[in-house]
């Protein structure tokens, strides 16, 4: 695997019922798994689905998936690819010395790589797509959106993760560049001296340790007009990008367990107060893409007048997972249905019964539903994150369903066929579909909460400007 931090990984690990495995790590990580159906032959021109892992683009592995269940009963090749993380990946000066969005270039060279080997493997070069969750989803629409990317995939899923998620961004990688250099002990003056010393360090000091993370929680991709070459939102706005089928999706409780437990978040089990959450919120709002003079115009919004702990705390965990997950994954779907292109949107619902070590009031957690599009339930391998032994009858009857979306949608650029609830393409109605263990369709998701976050919520951030300006 990539350079990456060992305790943080394990610290997540403890969130999968898998065995645990000692990965080792490496700046040689360039590889990638391929799995195929064990009748197939260069003839077999069989669909190809490429997995982009998540992970914050700090950790994570090929190694961490299996795709042996979703190749062998959909008959398709997955490939499952390694791309650098953390410093190697995306360290950026902003300048000739360090470019940056290394990460990202591997994963369009994978994706050529591909193109030209895939056929010995069975695979049809002439049909790939690419698949993602977390900073995986957010991989994928980036890479719908770079013209280095442009004819290397022909369909895109973005699972509880998209370009819109501004902290994964910058147009001013130098402030960065500099609070990492000082943190690994180099010399700051310079662009050409902080890259000279750090390429003289050894591995394990390119690593940030999770002391360190919390001083620079992400490095961000740049903004280098090359890969990605304007914001996100503009090139959207603009149409700018690869007219694909494109499925998006996020779970019910994005912002439920994993990412709030994981990052110390006080309070989530007996419940939360108001000055928490708004400390608390201070601390995160630059994932929030709200500066901190405005985020006060969020807790009035979610808070309402209530006192009570635990409905704070559901609150402020819809807040944060509408603001990170949610609101970015509709809008990126608003844009590219107004492009054209047809769009699938779901909203996974279901609490998946390995989840019993989390407390009652979790929904569909991130990261829930990468078992059911993995197989996890028909995999005999337990050191796979994705093997899910213990699911019950309808669980695996989900995960069946739920291949099978995916995987038509790999084949034709629509998920829709035999046997399967009729999924509504995403149009101006907004139609999606509920994914539970039973599928239901529905429209306009949270159409309120949209609402707030693209029209009033700007609009009143406006006026507060303008007040204080005066």
């Amino acid at each position: 695997m990539c350079l990456q931090d060992q305790a943080t990984l394990k610290k997540f690990e403890e969130f999968f019922p898998a065995e645990q495995l000692n990965f080792s790590i490496s700046e040689d990580c360039l590889y990638l798994n391929i799995y195929t159906p064990a009748h197939s032959n260069e003839r077999a021109k069989l669909p190809v689905m490429v997995w982009i892992h998540g992970g914050s683009l700090l950790m994570g592995g090929a190694s961490m998936s299996d795709g042996s269940a979703l190749s062998a009963y959909e008959n398709l090749v997955v490939v499952i690819i390694q791309y650098r993380l953390g410093i190697t990946g995306f360290f950026s000066t902003g300048d000739e010395h360090a470019r940056g969005n290394w990460g990202f270039l591997d994963q369009v060279a994978a994706l050529q790589w591909i193109q030209e080997n895939i056929k010995h493997f069975g695979g049809d070069p002439g049909s790939v797509t690419i698949f993602g969750e977390s900073a995986g989803g957010v991989s994928v629409s980036v890479l719908v959106l770079s013209p280095l990317a442009k004819g290397l995939f022909h369909k895109a899923i973005s699972e509880s993760g998209v370009a819109l998620l501004s902290a994964m961004f910058t147009s001013h990688p130098e402030v960065i560049a500099k609070i990492v250099a000082n943190i690994t002990g180099c010399d700051t003056s310079s662009s050409a001296a902080m890259v000279h010393c750090l390429r003289k360090k050894p591995e394990e000091e390119m690593i940030l340790n999770f002391q360190q993370q919390q001083q620079v929680a992400i490095i961000p991709a740049v903004i280098d007009g090359v890969f990605i070459q304007k914001n996100p939102e503009e090139l959207m706005a603009g149409k700018d990008f690869s007219a694909v089928p494109y499925i998006i999706g996020i779970n019910n409780h994005e912002y439920g367990w994993i990412l709030p437990f994981s990052s110390g978040i006080p309070g989530l089990k007996e419940g939360m107060h108001k000055e928490t959450i708004l400390s608390t919120l201070q601390m995160l709002h630059p994932l929030l893409s709200v500066p901190a003079e405005f985020v006060s115009l969020l807790t009035d919004e979610y808070l309402g007048d209530t006192d009570d702990p635990v409905t704070l705390r559901d609150r402020f965990l819809d807040l944060v997972g509408d603001a990170i997950f949610v609101v970015p994954a509709i809008k990126t779907s608003n844009y590219h249905r107004d492009s054209g292109s047809p769009v699938y949107f779901y909203e996974f619902q279901h609490r998946p019964s390995s989840a019993s070590f989390k407390p009652d009031f979790v929904k569909a957690d991130h990261g829930d539903e990468i078992s059911f599009v993995f197989g996890g339930a028909f995999l005999t391998d337990e050191t796979s994150l994705s093997a899910f032994t213990d699911a019950t009858e309808e669980e695996r009857h989900l995960s069946r369903t739920i291949m099978k979306y995916w995987a038509n949608f790999a084949r034709n650029g629509n998920p829709n066929g035999e046997g399967l609830m009729e999924w509504p393409v995403y149009d101006m109605n907004e139609q999606y579909l509920e994914l539970n263990l039973q599928q239901k369709e529905a429209n306009k998701l949270k159409g309120n909460t949209v609402e707030f976050w693209t029209k009033t919520l700007p609009e009143k951030m406006k006026e507060k400007k303008e007040h204080t300006e005066l």
